[in-house]
């Protein structure tokens, strides 16, 4: 069994909807989550500087800057979780908001509850550390050193500068190099198995992660696909 998150993790919900909002908040208070709550992106920079926050969930459709904006400085700016959440449910939206480092997607109308499990499993996996394939904190994998203590990876003694998303993947792939990995192992890696996902997700993880360790997708050297079936950790 996977352990709780934190007691009193903070959530920033970033909401326009004021019908849903208070709703939405008053459910994830009451679940043990210190909650606040802004209607656009210019709050919650402002309560990001101020207060921080554990997990951003994120609207789309925002009033002036949009969700996918704001998704983008974020995770560029802050160590958090994100989950995005939109009234447009298109698969290219979900991609879109996982490329710019959302940890997961929710269409709506959603279920209160399926919002709280999101974030408890988000959470969990925000404060876990990466998977490993032994004891060691930290592995050697040819040109890659992954420290799972302090969740640093380089290659070739140059620091990546990867999401949790990409970190966990790199370290369970590289952790057991030729080892063939489904799309559903890896979700279950680095989602804990506590939401449903779809196939693309790990596609997108993947090919960002591919484009920071410099792997031609074409011909990649390190993160193979095995048709049909998920990837592999190959060491050249």
């Amino acid at each position: 069994m996977n352990p709780p998150p934190p007691d009193g993790a903070r959530i920033l919900l970033v909401e326009d909807d004021e019908r849903l909002a208070p709703l939405v908040v008053r459910h994830l208070a009451d679940s043990g989550f210190q909650v606040s709550w802004a209607a656009d992106a210019v709050a919650a920079d402002a309560h990001l500087r101020a207060h921080g926050a554990d997990l951003a969930v994120l609207d789309i459709m925002l009033p002036g800057e949009d969700g996918l904006s704001l998704c983008r400085r974020i995770r560029r700016d802050h160590d958090i979780g994100i989950i995005m959440v939109t009234a447009r449910g298109q698969e290219a939206d979900r991609i879109l908001g996982l490329d710019l480092g959302a940890d997961d997607y929710l269409p709506k109308p959603y279920s209160l509850w399926e919002l709280e499990a999101r974030a408890k499993a988000v959470l969990r996996r925000c404060i876990r550390p990466a998977v490993s394939s032994g004891p060691r904190a930290v592995q050697q994998a040819g040109p890659f050193r992954i420290d799972s203590d302090s969740r640093a990876a380089s290659l070739n003694g140059q620091i990546l500068d990867l999401t949790r998303t990409e970190f966990d993947l790199l370290a369970r792939l590289a952790g057991d190099p030729g080892r063939v990995f489904t799309r559903d192992m890896l979700l279950e890696c680095v989602r804990g198995g506590e939401t449903e996902a779809f196939d693309r997700a790990v596609d997108t993880h993947i090919s960002n992660l591919r484009r920071k360790i410099g792997d031609d997708p074409k011909t990649p050297a390190f993160i193979r696909t095995v048709w049909g079936v998920g990837y592999r950790f190959h060491l050249p």
